[in-house]
Order: C-alpha cells, then sequence, then structure tokens
C-alpha cells in the first residue's frame, strides 16, 4: 500500500488543444491517463513528478498553466 504524503503539490491546468487523430497507441494513453477525452477538454491536476513527465512526453497537444493558489 501506498503511503500518503500530506505535502501540498501547485496546481496545474492542462487543456488538450490539439487532436489525437494520427497519433500512437502510447500517446493516446498518456492523455487518457491525464484524465483528457476530446480538444478543448480541460482537467486540474496536482504538479507532480508523475503528471510533469506524462506531459513532457506530449507536451506539442497540450496547453499548461500554472493555477494561482488562493489563500
Amino acid at each position: 500500500m501506498a503511503v500518503k504524503n500530506d505535502s501540498q503539490y501547485p496546481m496545474i491546468k492542462i487543456k488538450l488543444v490539439r487532436s489525437l487523430i494520427g497519433r500512437t497507441q502510447k500517446q493516446r494513453a498518456i492523455i487518457k491517463g491525464l484524465g483528457l477525452r476530446k480538444i478543448n477538454s480541460e482537467v486540474v491536476r496536482e504538479k507532480r513528478p508523475e503528471i510533469m513527465g506524462m506531459i513532457a512526453k506530449v507536451y506539442f497537444l497540450l496547453d499548461v498553466k500554472d493555477m494561482e493558489v488562493a489563500k
């Protein structure tokens, strides 16, 4: 079982801006793993090393923005 860490990561907004037509199965699986489905769909994720690695593999399909933390 994984140990939960209480440290808070900053949040990022990820938006799919290019089509998956003609992309490899691996790239499609990464997009699905991020939780994106259609063009212009957006998700908010923690800026964790695992997520940043996935983004690095398909950066040309995405628009990634840091979110401001409301205090």
